[in-house]
């Protein structure tokens, strides 16, 4: 695998070389004869102004990153970003702070640009489009219900036993939770730290994968908590869980940072394997398209969102394909949740999200509602496989009631 990034840098490397070295007046004469690159804006208030999404086109280096795995991930996205690095300098930009590079759902990096600088890159030839980074929040429909340490016996909440939980995930596959991170020594949590990984930059503990908001660790725990008589019981007891942090102790990040850990997901997850997406934000196209991609590696439970509003609106809500679950929220008495996304297309399941108590940050249980934790249902299904459903949720706002998903 090594040999294999070492050899895609020296073809990149070369190819920058070489264009670099060429006339300019002929590079300006091309970029004349062609399309300027497409530049995607979003009217929503929540645009990271001055920060973009940059792809390539799919043949713009000669060779296929997607064709890449866990063990050379990091060295591709190296390599990629030095070549970017050459590319930004024949385009008269100097040399930038890469916040993310994409190797493996598309071709791409993330970046903070001037006006000017953004019309430069439009007229390079290689570049597919650019688009304006938004903000990204976690899918919660109302504030924490209580937190703490978690004495006493174990308990199975209502959730996992309505969609036919807890089963055994001890010999289960890796669910990938894409969020503000996991608590990685919570004691009824089976974290996998060695490949747990943070995307935010900057200090106070932002490149840990460790849980400063405690979404990601509830997340974890409904699809995942260890059946060993404290605490909570997850749909798949005792899987793996891999903490793959995009969101801060707020729980907001940016669009451009959730590519990045689907894109980590893409390369990553194995046979067997499930990714859950309890976030959101405005329409992102680019964000449906990684999501689309990466599921080819593993199935992905998304979160409908919280905004009572149709879930076709917002992104990765959105993403369609067959192994895509996008899931709206019921009640304990299987009515919907009044907060809750609908839309048939996108939801494909309905699941518990009004009151679910499981793990929290610093070793301790919460009661938390919202489609961000109808979707861990679903990933824990998906971890044991066998999704069905078990009726319909009453009164869905759409008129199409949706299948309550079961094992």
């Amino acid at each position: 695998m090594k040999n294999f990034a070492t050899k895609t840098f020296l073809l990149l490397a070369a190819l920058a070389v070489i264009i670099y070295s060429c006339n300019k007046s002929d590079l300006a004469a091309e970029a004349e004869g062609d399309e300027l690159a497409q530049v995607i804006t979003y009217p929503q208030g929540d645009v990271i102004k001055g920060q973009y999404l940059v792809t390539y086109k799919a043949d713009a280096f000669g060779v296929d990153l997607r064709a890449v795995g866990e063990n050379n991930y990091w060295e591709l996205r190296e390599d990629l970003g030095k070549a970017t690095q050459s590319i930004l300098a024949e385009n008269g930009i100097p040399s930038k702070e890469l916040l993310q590079v994409y190797v493996k759902v598309f071709k791409g990096f993330a970046v903070q640009l001037s006006d000017e600088e953004v019309e430069k890159l439009r007229k390079d030839n290689r570049i597919d489009y650019i688009a304006e980074d938004m903000e990204v929040h976690v899918n919660m429909g109302g504030p924490p219900g209580g937190g703490g340490g978690g004495g006493g016996g174990q308990t199975t909440p209502w959730g996992v036993t309505r969609v036919g939980g807890a089963m055994d995930g001890t010999n289960a596959g890796t669910a990938w939770i894409i969020d503000s991170g996991i608590d990685l020594d919570h004691p009824d949590l089976n974290v996998d730290v060695n490949r747990s990984v943070s995307f935010l930059s900057g200090g106070g503990g932002a490149s840990s994968p460790d849980d400063q908001n405690g979404h990601g660790t509830h997340v974890a725990g409904t699809v995942a908590a260890i059946n060993n008589s404290v605490g909570v019981v997850g749909v798949a007891a005792g899987a793996t869980v891999v903490a793959v942090r995009v969101l801060d102790r707020r729980g907001s990040g940016s669009t451009t940072g959730v590519i990045a850990g689907v894109d980590y997901v893409a390369a990553s997850a194995a046979n067997g394997d499930a990714a859950n997406m309890s976030l959101g934000g405005g329409f992102y196209q680019p964000l449906n398209d990684a999501v689309i991609a990466a599921s080819s590696s593993c199935p992905f439970a998304l979160a409908a969102g919280n905004e009572s509003t149709n879930a076709g609106t917002k992104s990765p809500a959105s993403a369609n394909g067959n192994n895509i679950y996008t899931v709206s929220s019921m009640t304990s008495t299987d009515n919907w949740s009044s907060f809750s996304n609908y839309g048939n297309p996108p939801v494909d399941y309905c699941a518990p999200g009004s009151s679910i108590y499981s793990c929290y940050k610093d070793g301790g249980y919460a009661t938390l509602s919202g489609t961000s934790m109808a979707a861990p249902h679903v990933c824990g299904i998906l971890l044991i496989g066998g999704i069905t459903s078990d009726g319909n949720v009453n009164g869905d706002p759409d008129g199409n009631p949706d299948p309550i998903a079961h094992h």
